[in-house]
């Protein structure tokens, strides 16, 4: 199946805070993403998840991701929030609650082929006690 999306990725960069160290926090979590610097943010675009979802993967928090994603779905895509201080360290930590005092990592994908729900079980499946439910099974 082909994929096609694209992702835009904002992080504000404080006054205390190094700009090439906010633009490294998002390469390590989208590391084909172009990143630009713009006043008081990193804005960066990308047109896959692939890393990201193998970070999903890695840290089995495939359930916590699928939550967060239908939180702020919409018909054309979805947002959601990570924090920049796990993000600098290459981890995948979803901001929920109040916005980290340094501002979160948002993330808005728009989704142009195939649904919505087809791209986030793609890079976010379901599970069945931890593990990926194999998506022909899930069709039975």
């Amino acid at each position: 199946m082909i994929y096609s999306v694209d992702v835009r990725i904002v992080a504000p960069v404080r006054d205390t805070e190094v700009t090439d160290r906010v633009a490294d926090a998002v390469r390590n979590l989208f590391p084909n993403a172009e990143v630009a610097h713009e006043s008081g943010r990193i804005v960066a675009e990308a047109h896959s998840l692939d890393h990201f979802s193998d970070l999903l993967h890695e840290q089995a928090i495939l359930d916590t991701a699928r939550r967060e994603f239908g939180k702020r779905r919409t018909e054309d895509g979805f947002s959601f929030a990570l924090k920049k201080q796990a993000a600098f360290r290459g981890v995948v930590n979803f901001a929920v609650g109040n916005p980290d005092e340094l501002g979160d990592v948002e993330v808005h994908v728009a989704v142009r082929e195939p649904t919505v729900e087809e791209f986030v079980d793609h890079i976010a499946p379901p599970t069945e006690d931890g593990r990926p439910v194999d998506p022909d099974r899930r069709r039975e």
